[in-house]
C-alpha cells in the first residue's frame, strides 16, 4: 500500500552541492504526486539534507528535528546528507526521526519512504563509503534564475581536518556530454546563471581524455545561458589555461573562489594541503594580471592544532596583503576519524574565537572596499551572489 503522504518540505544545510541535490530529489517527489511546500508550513514529510563540515552543523540539524517535532508531532522526518552518512546511529536516536539514509540511498528517498512509511521504528539505510558510488547529476531549479549544477562529487584529497571523503566517497564526475545535455535543457527554462559545483571540481575528468577546461569550453558554446560561475576550485588545480579562458570568455564570470585555509606553510603541511602559500599567491597574481577586476574569494581555517601565534600572524599578514575581495572564516572544530585529532597542541576555544573575529573584521574591510570600487558593475552582481549565505563548495 502506498503512503498517504501528499506534501513534502525540505530544509538544506551546508553547501551548494547539497542545494542542487535537494532540488533534484524534490523533483523525484513531484513525479510521485507530492506537492512541495515551505519548510515553515505544515507538511506530511520533512526532509533535512544535512551537513557535517563543522560541529555547529551537527547541532543545527538536531535542533531542526526538535522544532519539527514540536510544530508537527505526526510528521514523517527523513534525514539525508553528510551527517546522516557519518553518524547514522546518532541521528536515529533523535526522537522524531523516522528514516536515515546514507550516501548510497539518498537519491532513492521517495521510494524508501513509500516502502517504510508505516514502520514503527526508525529505519536506517547506510553502507560503508568505500563501496563505489555512482555519480548522480543534479541541479537546482524553480526558486530563482540561478541554478547550482553538480558536475563532480566526492574527494580523493586526504586533508587531515576534513570528513567529506568519509561522507561522500571518492571523486567521481559526469561526462562532458552528460553535463552539456543537462545545460541544454536548462537553457530552455528561465535560468540565467549556472553555478558549477562539486566537492573538488578541478578534478573533473581526471584520468579521462577531457578535463574541467574542456567542459568550460563546451559550455561557452551553448546559447540560452547568460552566465556561468565557478563555485570553488583548489589553487593547485586552477591552471593558467583556465584563467586565460575565463579572461577571454563572455559567459564565464570573472569570479574565483580559491580555498587557502592557512597562510602558514607549516600549517598547510599539517593539513596535508597540496600547495604552499607561494603557489596560492602566484594564482592570485596571475588572475589580477589577466583579469584586473575579477572577484576573488578565499576560505581560511583558524585554530588548527599547533597553530602558534606566529603561524596565525603569518596567515593574517598574508591575507591582509593578498589582493582578494573577501574570505570565509571557519573556526577549526574537532571531527571524529580525522588525522588532525592526533596532532599535539590543541588551541583553546577562546583563542580560536579571537583569531576568527580578527579575520572576519579584515574580510569585512576588503568586502567594503570591493563594493565601493565596483558599484553598478558585473563584479557587484558576482559579489551579491557570493553573499547569499551559502557556503562555497
Amino acid at each position: 500500500m502506498s503512503s498517504p503522504f501528499k506534501t513534502v518540505a525540505f530544509h538544506t544545510l551546508g553547501c551548494k552541492l547539497n542545494f542542487s541535490e535537494s532540488s533534484s530529489i524534490t523533483r523525484d517527489f513531484s513525479n510521485l504526486g507530492y506537492s512541495k511546500v515551505s519548510f515553515y508550513d505544515s507538511a506530511d514529510v520533512y526532509v533535512i539534507n544535512t551537513c557535517s563540515v563543522t560541529e555547529n552543523a551537527d547541532k543545527r540539524a538536531r535542533k531542526i528535528v526538535r522544532q519539527i517535532s514540536n510544530r508537527s508531532p505526526n510528521a514523517y522526518i527523513a534525514m539525508i546528507g553528510c551527517y546522516a552518512q557519518l553518524k547514522p546511529d546518532e541521528i536515529s536516536s533523535i526522537e522524531g526521526v523516522n528514516l536515515v539514509l546514507g550516501a548510497h540511498e539518498k537519491f532513492n528517498l521517495p521510494k524508501q519512504i513509500e516502502k517504510y512509511w508505516d514502520s514503527n521504528c526508525t529505519i536506517v539505510k547506510n553502507e560503508e563509503i568505500n563501496i563505489p558510488l555512482e555519480f548522480k547529476p543534479s541541479f537546482s531549479i524553480g526558486d530563482r534564475t540561478r541554478t547550482f549544477l553538480k558536475i563532480q562529487d566526492g574527494c580523493d584529497y586526504p586533508c587531515t581536518y576534513c570528513t567529506i571523503p568519509l561522507a561522500r566517497g571518492k571523486s567521481r564526475f559526469g561526462t562532458v556530454d552528460e553535463i552539456i545535455e543537462l545545460v541544454n535543457n536548462l537553457a530552455s527554462t528561465d535560468v540565467e546563471e549556472i553555478v558549477l559545483t562539486g566537492v573538488n571540481i578541478g578534478e573533473f575528468g581526471k584520468g579521462e581524455k577531457y578535463n574541467f577546461l574542456t567542459l568550460l569550453k563546451a559550455l561557452d558554446q551553448i546559447d540560452g545561458i547568460s552566465r556561468y560561475r565557478i563555485s570553488s576550485i583548489e589553487p593547485n588545480l586552477l591552471t593558467n589555461e583556465i584563467i586565460d579562458f575565463v579572461a577571454n570568455s563572455n559567459n564565464i564570470l570573472p569570479h574565483f573562489h580559491i580555498p587557502l585555509q592557512s597562510g602558514s606553510d607549516k600549517i598547510l603541511k599539517l593539513m596535508k594541503r597540496r600547495y604552499i602559500s607561494e603557489l596560492y599567491l602566484d594564482r592570485v597574481k596571475y588572475i589580477r594580471k589577466r583579469i584586473p577586476n575579477a572577484c576573488i574569494g578565499a576560505d581560511v581555517i583558524v585554530g588548527f592544532p599547533d597553530e602558534t601565534d606566529d603561524d596565525f600572524n603569518l596567515t593574517y599578514t598574508f591575507l591582509h596583503d593578498l589582493d582578494v575581495n573577501y574570505f570565509h572564516v571557519f573556526t577549526y572544530s574537532e571531527r571524529e576519524n580525522t588525522e588532525a585529532l592526533y596532532i599535539e597542541n590543541s588551541i583553546p576555544l577562546s583563542v580560536r574565537s579571537k583569531r576568527s573575529k580578527m579575520l572576519q573584521i579584515l574580510s569585512e574591510k576588503k568586502r567594503v572596499e570591493f563594493k565601493e570600487k565596483n558599484l553598478n558593475t558585473i563584479n557587484q552582481v558576482l559579489f551579491e551572489n557570493e553573499e547569499d549565505g551559502i557556503l562555497s563548495g
